[in-house]
């Protein structure tokens, strides 16, 4: 496997003392299965640059060749530090999929390898506009106006017609966002390829607090559908 990257670290071979491309498996000389490198990250491992829109059916064909070169169960009678590195693989391996494959995770986890650190919760609000925090709050009233209508023996066909209603505005702003991220995913990547550094970091800003905004729409979402959930044992 090709890496796709630009500066792979570099990682010693603990059977021979060769040096290897982390995002290279296998001992080149010796032809061990290498330990774990700790220079690395999820997108070195699987050969990608660091990238925000991927090919998902690529990701998971690597992920399946992957699996099969240090699955465990290969290297039963294998040296201890070579068992020891097929186990460290193949979880790391699990723990890089999962997060790729997800564009919410692979976004979150690309912040923090560029040095975006998580916002504490006053700058965290401090970064979300004023207009979604005017509906978060709004609609958090009229999610606890419902339940007192549905506390007061209102009928379940009511609540849920207006648990709908505040539902669908939150969809379509939700949608909207994921329209921007993508956009701002592609302009990354473009900046990415051109080696426009100053573009690339300004995007990954804008991507970092349209990603607040997204977690903070998301959990309106589930707290809608908490509702309605619970207006739906009401009516059997």
């Amino acid at each position: 496997m090709q890496p796709d990257t630009k500066a792979v670290p570099i990682d010693k071979c603990r059977h021979c003392g060769s040096e290897a491309p982390v995002d290279v498996h296998v001992c080149p000389r010796c032809d061990r299965l290498m330990t774990l490198g700790r220079l690395g990250d999820y997108f070195t491992f699987f050969g990608l640059r660091r990238r925000l829109v991927l090919d998902v059916q690529e990701l998971d064909q690597r992920y399946r060749a992957l699996s099969r070169l240090f699955h465990p169960d290969y290297f039963h009678n294998a040296p201890p530090a070579e068992r020891l590195a097929s186990l460290e693989r193949a979880s790391y391996l699990n723990d890089a999929h999962r997060t790729l494959r997800d564009p919410a995770a692979r976004l979150e986890y690309l912040l923090k390898l560029e040095g975006f650190a998580p916002k504490q919760s006053r700058e965290a609000a401090s970064a979300v506009p004023q207009g979604l925090l005017e509906e978060v709050f709004a609609l958090n009233e009229e999610l606890e106006a419902v339940e007192e209508l549905r506390e007061s023996g209102v009928p379940a066909e009511a609540v849920a017609a207006r648990l709908d209603e505040a539902r669908r505005p939150v969809e379509a702003t939700l949608e909207a966002h994921e329209r921007r991220l993508l956009e701002l995913a592609q302009a990354h990547d473009a900046s990415l390829e051109s080696g426009d550094a100053e573009g690339r970091r300004e995007t990954l800003g804008l991507l970092e607090t349209l990603l607040l905004e997204r977690t903070y729409l998301t959990n309106l979402l589930a707290a809608v559908r908490r509702h309605e959930a619970g207006a739906g044992s009401a009516r059997t």
